[in-house]
């Protein structure tokens, strides 16, 4: 599944927008903002895969949003506004969808974005599989952490939390848990909820929705449940 972020300060365009996301199979709506400001606090705690964005907004517009962004996901620019077209080509945009759009022309802006991530994710997994640790400053200290090692990362507000299989004492970093999301490899780690992340390796008993690793109950979020019920039903008999 994408993880898609719609941006509009228009409530019909954004309705609009969210439900054409809701009902493309290989879409999910991770959130939907009618402010681009809002949406940059979320962008910092949280990833995502395509941004379809507004271009005329006041305070902020969808370019300046755009030129902002440090790690810039896919964008798909939507405006009502010919003359930003040449604008949001430079900034490497997917697509420019012209309001009022349809859901063929949505769809096949969609499909762009999906050829373009696949093709980007099979280059970061074939780097992934060829690298089995990261290294991590703690403590004064830096040290080497190898991927099969680590059971879960609890993300706290200005650290982690790097909780080891043979370790009782978790590493603790000055770290975001969005920068370690993405020098963890895809194929063996899933964000969960907002503050923790899992080696799906490690998971071996799950209760009501929540991942039981000892004593330790880690919550699976409304927001993540979809992704991690596709995990379990690709290695469920």
């Amino acid at each position: 599944m994408i993880r898609t972020l719609a941006i509009d300060d228009e409530p019909l365009a954004l309705k609009l927008v969210n439900g054409y996301i809701a009902k493309t199979p290989f879409l999910e709506l991770t959130a939907s903002f009618d402010n681009p400001i809002d949406a940059i606090d979320f962008l910092e705690k949280e990833s995502v895969d395509l941004i379809f964005l507004d271009i005329h907004m006041p305070d902020l517009s969808g370019i300046e949003f755009t030129n902002i962004l440090e790690n810039r996901p896919k964008i798909v620019f939507t405006t009502a506004y010919e003359k930003y077209a040449l604008q949001g080509f430079k900034l490497e945009a997917v697509d420019y969808l012209l309001k009022p759009f349809s859901y063929e022309e949505f769809l096949k802006a969609a499909q762009k974005a999906q050829k373009l991530i696949g093709l980007e994710q099979k280059s970061v997994h074939q780097i992934e599989a060829n690298s089995e640790f990261l290294f991590l400053k703690s403590e004064y200290k830096i040290r080497r952490i190898n991927f099969n090692d680590i059971t879960y990362i609890e993300g706290l507000k200005d650290y982690v939390k790097v909780h080891l299989q043979n370790e009782a004492k978790p590493i603790l970093s000055l770290n975001s848990l969005k920068a370690m999301e993405a020098k963890l490899p895809s194929q063996n780690f899933m964000r969960v909820h907002r503050s923790f992340i899992v080696n799906l390796n490690r998971v071996d008993t799950i209760e009501r929705s929540r991942i039981v690793f000892g004593k330790t109950y880690i919550p699976v979020s409304e927001q993540y449940k979809e992704r991690f019920q596709d995990f379990l039903d690709k290695n469920f008999l």
